[in-house]
């Protein structure tokens, strides 16, 4: 076992950036942040201002060409999604370690690539890491879940229902956003896209997609093909299917929740969300506060998540996860997001190409 500490930079500080800075500057122990990179200045004065003695950068080519040569061995990227993949690659190509946050990007291809580099690297770096931050792989219940699970707890999983529900925002950010995020199903269920994978097996073939969607609250979104709440069914070859449910508008705070159905019984995380164990009595009866966002949910998920890759990166253990998982995750998004737009089933042969209809008729 390595007694260094992994250098790290981190690429992008903006609301996830910042959580990542800090997780690796005070909650990481074997990791060193050593640089970090925004093209808002406002954000590289935060970084001096909190994270006194790590090097800022405006340009992200810069800080790898200087801090290379500093000793830099991972990168955080946690930048806007359209650049996820470009600056991932580029850290690759160096032999730098990479978590970078997820989606890799909102197109298949482009995904596709980051793991085509990676592939490449490892010919030369062969002890190179790289992961794509799929957070609830790192939560404590859904960890828990998995193990029984696989201990048979609930026999043989069939039926996986899952949902990522955000708190309403009134300022309309998430219609200026819509712009880029790839739609409702890339940006939020692919976390549960990524569960259902998880929990079904990575390896598991795609049969079908069908989803429908409703602007509630933001008619505005539809300008940019997407919705505020929408529900899917993704059917899988071997006989399982996954049922999504994502939303902008919840009252309360965030909701994520999962079931995951078996022969024999049920796991069910999160289902009752709250923010503690604190129960409210008043008049009208007693009630729970839940986390305001997904961040108060998972926090100590993203901090596990920071101290297993730099573990995984010093000790040169297995990655917790394929990066060819989050490909296949992007693919499923990217194909619920056609259908919730068209309005038609999109079905899939099992070596994972599209059957459009005139191939089907011929089948």
């Amino acid at each position: 076992m390595s007694a260094s500490k992994l250098k790290v930079a981190i690429a992008g500080l903006g609301r996830m950036g910042a959580r990542h800075a800090s997780h690796f500057a005070n909650l990481t122990p074997r990791a060193e942040l050593i640089a970090a990179t925004s093209p808002e200045q406002k954000e590289l004065d935060w970084t001096q201002q909190n994270l006194p003695g790590v090097r800022t950068y405006l340009s992200y080519d810069e800080l790898l060409e200087k801090e290379v040569k500093n000793g830099l061995q991972a990168v955080i990227v946690s930048s806007a999604t359209a650049v996820h993949a470009e600056q991932a690659i580029k850290a690759i190509k160096l032999g730098l370690h990479v978590l970078c946050e997820k989606p890799l990007s909102t197109n298949v291809e482009i995904s596709q690539s980051v793991v085509d580099a990676y592939r490449e690297s490892q010919k030369k770096y062969p002890n190179q890491k790289v992961i794509c931050g799929f957070s609830r792989r790192f939560d404590a219940s859904y960890r828990d879940a998995f193990a029984k699970m696989q201990e048979g707890v609930i026999g043989r999983p069939a039926v996986f229902r899952s949902q990522t529900c955000d708190k309403l925002d009134p300022s309309g950010f998430f219609v200026e956003y819509a712009k880029f995020s790839g739609g409702i199903f890339v940006d939020c269920s692919i976390h549960d896209i990524d569960l259902a994978l998880w929990f079904f097996g990575e390896d598991s073939k795609i049969k079908s997609v069908s989803a429908v969607g409703i602007t509630a609250v933001e008619p505005d979104l539809r300008k940019y093909n997407d919705r505020d709440n929408a529900a899917a069914v993704v059917e899988f070859y071997d006989g399982k299917i996954a049922q999504l449910y994502c939303s902008r508008m919840m009252a309360a705070g965030q909701e994520d929740t999962t079931e995951v159905i078996g022969t024999k019984g049920k796991l069910a995380i999160n289902t009752q969300p709250q923010l503690n164990l604190v129960n409210i009595t008043e008049s009208t009866g007693i009630r729970r506060e839940i986390p305001p966002h997904y961040y108060g949910r998972f926090r100590d998920a993203f901090i596990t998540e920071a101290n297993e890759f730099t573990a995984c990166c010093l000790d040169n253990t297995e990655p917790p996860m394929k990066l060819e998982g989050a490909v296949t995750a992007v693919r499923i998004g990217q194909a619920l997001q056609e259908s919730l737009i068209s309005g038609k089933r999109i079905e899939f042969a099992e070596d994972g190409s599209r059957i459009v209809p005139e191939m089907k008729a011929k089948l």
